[in-house]
This record gives structure tokens, C-alpha cells and sequence, in this order.
């Protein structure tokens, strides 16, 4: 099956290249970008063809949109007479809805709405699908197959697409920032840098870890770093004092209006 992944930034990129590690055919894979430069540079690492966007849409099987959601629509208006039926159409741009590609696409065409995020540059991603109205189940199981290549995959309704943008999608800026702002913290206590940040990284990891491993509610996880009158206690009452927590949600509900706002109309 020959893949076309149209957008060769960092998402793009990062799908090219797990297919490629996964057992892909490289001469499968065709990578188009704007700038052909570009596109170039990323079929050449990976030793996948790369070509024009109306080129690569003819020759596939299924098109992967990777492009930011500003450029959809000129995109879609330049390939759409060159698919081939029975094309699957998957979209990885923030805001785009199923309902606004199938207005714009051949009538009838299988597309499946992603929110993937950065993490699945190391294969540690997290993808929610949903599929548009005329999607099939085989479409659909092609599309999570796709995606399995760069980390974990739920299907979900369309509805809750906002949302996984302002939790998974945007959520590892948010945690970037927690670990900037803990290595800082301990490069006040006095620790050099490199240690302050090998401290920080270890312990989010086996965090993140426990919670998975476990399966407990973070809550329970809390409760057993957090011994009466001592030190988890104090710090997590200062960050109670200044509602981060309240703050958490706040920006995630602007991560959603955002993602709503870029969403444009079907015509």
C-alpha cells in the first residue's frame, strides 16, 4: 500500500520515519511538502521517494494531511481532482473537522480526524482518532494501524476532538514546562545544573511510570508520597496557596477554545 504524507514538518517527519523503522517499504512512502526542499531533505534521510502533492495523492492508497490548518484548504483545493476513489483521507491538523474535508473531497471519501502529539517522536505517542461519516471499519482499522507505529491510539467521537487537542495534544508543552520549572527550582537549592536535571527527568519518568504500571488513581499515588506534617505536604500546600491547580485548568479550557476557533467551516 503506497502512503503519502503531505507536510514534511515535524509530524510529518515523524510518521516518514516510523513507517520507514516499522517494516515499511521506503519506495511506499512518498513525502511532498510546500517547499520541495524540504520534502527532499526528509525522503533522503529515510530513502522514501518524495514528489509534488498532486503526484504523490495519485499514486496512493491512502493520504496522510500533515499540513497546519491555515494551509488545509488550499491543499485540499489542489489535490482533491487527483485522488484516486477509494482513497482513506487521514488529517493530523489541529481544528479541522471530518465535516469540512468531506465537503471539499470527493463525495464519499473514508476520512479519519487525528490529534497526535510530539512524544511520538520517540514512538511513545498518543493519537485519537475519529472517523468521518462515510469512513469504513477496514479505513478506520488502516488508519489506527498507521498510527500504532508512532505510540498509543483510542477512537473517540468527533465531539471530544477539543478536548484531547487541549489534554494529549498541546498536554506535553504543559508537562516541558513543569520539568523547566523544577529544574530551575533546583538550580536555586544550589545543585548544578546537569544534576538538577537528571533528578527532575528520573522522577517524572517514574511518575509517569508507576501511574501506568499500577493502574491507581494519582490521587492514591499522592497520598502515599504526601506523610503528615512533612515535606510533599508544605510544597503542595504553596502550590495550593498559588491555585495552580486552578490554573492547570484554565489553560487547558483556553487550549480548547483555540482548537474550536481554528476549526474553520465547511462549505
Amino acid at each position: 500500500m503506497t502512503i503519502a504524507i503531505l507536510g514534511a514538518g515535524v509530524m510529518g517527519g515523524t510518521l516518514v520515519a516510523a513507517l520507514a523503522r516499522s517494516g515499511h517499504r521506503p519506495s511506499d512512502i512518498i513525502v511532498a511538502d510546500k517547499s520541495p526542499e524540504r520534502a527532499a531533505q526528509v525522503a533522503l534521510g529515510h530513502g522514501t521517494r518524495h514528489d509534488s502533492a498532486e503526484e504523490a495523492v495519485a499514486g496512493a492508497q491512502t493520504v496522510v494531511l500533515a499540513v497546519k490548518p491555515q494551509d488545509m484548504r488550499g491543499l485540499i483545493d489542489q489535490v482533491r481532482d487527483r485522488m484516486r476513489p477509494g482513497t482513506l483521507v487521514v488529517s493530523i491538523a489541529a481544528g479541522i473537522s471530518t465535516d469540512f474535508l468531506e465537503a471539499r473531497l470527493a463525495e464519499g471519501t473514508s476520512v479519519v480526524r487525528v490529534m497526535p502529539n510530539t512524544p511520538a517522536l520517540v514512538d511513545q505517542g498518543m493519537s485519537a482518532l475519529s472517523p468521518g461519516r462515510h469512513c469504513t471499519p477496514e479505513h478506520l482499522a488502516q488508519a489506527r494501524a498507521l498510527l500504532e507505529h508512532v505510540g498509543r491510539v483510542i477512537v473517540l467521537d468527533e465531539s471530544h476532538q477539543d478536548a484531547v487537542t487541549a489534554i494529549s495534544g498541546s498536554g506535553p508543552a504543559y508537562i516541558f514546562y513543569v520539568v523547566e520549572a523544577m529544574i530551575e527550582a533546583g538550580v536555586l537549592l544550589g545543585l548544578p545544573r546537569d544534576t538538577a536535571t537528571e533528578l527532575v527527568v528520573q522522577t517524572l519518568y517514574g511518575a509517569a511510570t508507576m501511574i501506568r504500571e499500577t493502574g491507581h488513581h494519582p490521587t492514591v499515588l499522592r497520598e502515599q508520597v504526601s506523610s503528615p506534617g512533612g515535606t510533599s505536604v508544605a510544597a503542595l500546600r504553596a502550590l495550593e496557596d498559588h491555585k495552580v491547580r486552578a490554573a492547570f485548568l484554565t489553560a487547558m479550557e483556553a487550549a480548547a477554545v483555540r482548537s474550536r476557533e481554528l476549526s474553520p467551516r465547511p462549505e
